[in-house]
């Protein structure tokens, strides 16, 4: 239970745009990692990219500012964003292969 308390807040994003071939993953998995949170983020079938982080509230508002914006090729349309209760169930944040 102490793991999933210190997790704070969990988001659960959807990613539209060229963000597909355009390193998203990468920025977004570095972006993660230097804010301490932990999950991952995926290729959808789509074209979209889905990813869940969980970590401190301040963080994630910084790590979904980054979503907005996308990596330096990236062009996001839409952001569907979704809070969370964390599960805790995270020990990194990586790119999970959907």
């Amino acid at each position: 239970m102490e793991e999933k308390t210190k997790a704070g807040a969990c988001l659960h994003a959807v990613v539209h745009g060229r963000v597909q071939g355009v390193n998203f993953r990468y920025y977004t998995t570095r972006t993660a990692q230097r804010l301490g949170l932990t999950g991952w983020v995926g290729n959808r079938w789509d074209g979209t990219v889905e990813t869940v982080a969980e970590g401190p509230r301040e963080a994630l508002d910084e790590f979904r500012a980054f979503l907005h914006q996308g990596s330096p090729s990236a062009f996001v349309q839409q952001v569907d964003e979704h809070w969370k209760t964390p599960t805790g169930e995270f020990n990194h944040f990586g790119v999970r292969y959907l």
